[in-house]
């Protein structure tokens, strides 16, 4: 089948069914039905590479991430996706795990009609290499404030804040916190909203740890604590892995969570609500995150955005099985 097919089908012109297939709006309703109708009868699918050159595009965004293994990246990018899907775009990613792997395959106007970045490692590179070359895109959970660049966050300075105070409520005065590397803006405010919790208690930070955001991490922190004979009575881990490591290494040495420390996390991965005990944490709210996201760059693409936008998402507090109030001794 062939658009010369749809057009003696439909008894309308070669051009006509054209205009049909690209969205023209100066297409009488009445023939635009006849057209999908016999295009339907036909089973007459249009060729997207050819539409995409009469459109002058691709019909693809790109992504650029730096971690897979990460449920709260798994969720973004599924909702990404569903969203993208739904407007008639592909999604192409680009993993980026390490800093200085060269330029990013997708960042070229042939290959994409925009970008996504979410939480770019080479974010400053990235954000100069895009506005050189006109690509539209928007920024996700991102490191820097660009007043000319849409971006979506979530606000980390209120999640560590409600983590700090909801282990405060609970009566405990000696709060450590852990964080992930110091290079990240999330780690930074996250660490500010608990020292601001406390302030705002007349309380001082008790210890201030940072290492990656990886079990093992948390596990050796906390070793250090017990060896030392320096553990707090609560612990806010800007990291639900951290936290796993720190609930780990208080285990081995018989010091029960929540009974006699509290541990609260960070991201709500998927797996902590399914471990003893069950991990209070903070949850990000992903699916705003990507949903908002895909929309600014939409407008970006359709020329609809008079001025870069930044919208700043408030995170959940999960309260689970692993605070309780303090012990008294």
């Amino acid at each position: 089948m062939n658009i010369h097919d749809v057009a003696k089908k439909s008894g309308l012109s070669v051009v006509t069914v054209s205009r049909v297939i690209n969205n023209s709006p100066s297409v009488r309703e009445a023939n635009r039905q006849k057209v999908l109708k016999a295009m339907e009868e036909l089973n007459y699918q249009p060729n997207s590479a050819a539409q995409s050159l009469v459109r002058g595009r691709t019909g693809v965004i790109g992504m650029s991430i730096t971690n897979f293994n990460d449920s709260f990246y798994d969720r973004v990018i599924r909702v990404v996706n569903r969203k993208l899907a739904e407007q008639g775009y592909f999604l192409a990613l680009s993993i980026a795990e390490n800093e200085g792997e060269g330029d990013n395959f997708l960042f070229q106007k042939d290959r994409v009609d925009g970008i996504i970045l979410l939480s770019p490692i080479e974010e400053e590179q990235y954000v100069a290499e895009l506005k050189r070359k006109r690509i539209p895109f928007v920024l996700l959970d991102n490191q820097f404030s660009h007043d000319d660049v849409s971006s979506v966050l979530v606000d980390n300075y209120q999640g560590g804040y409600d983590a700090t105070k909801h282990l405060i409520e609970l009566g405990h005065t000696r709060i450590a916190y852990i964080g992930g590397p110091s290079v990240f803006l999330s780690v930074a405010e996250r660490r500010r909203g608990y020292i601001q919790a406390l302030a705002d208690a007349g309380l001082s930070s008790f210890a201030i740890e940072y290492s990656g955001f990886t079990v093992s991490s948390g596990y050796e922190i906390a070793r250090k604590w017990i060896r030392d004979d320096t553990l707090p009575t609560a612990i806010f881990a800007g990291d639900d892995f951290i936290a796993l490591g720190v609930v780990q290494a208080l285990r081995e040495e018989g010091i029960m969570v929540p009974h006699d420390i509290s541990v609260v996390g960070f991201d709500d991965q998927q797996f902590v609500a399914e471990f003893f005990p069950r991990l209070t944490t903070v949850r990000q709210p992903e699916a705003q995150l990507g949903s908002i996201g895909v929309d600014l760059l939409l407008k970006h693409i359709n020329g609809e955005m008079a001025e870069p936008t930044v919208t700043k998402l408030a995170p959940q507090l999960l309260v689970r099985e692993s605070t309780a109030y303090v012990k008294r001794t």
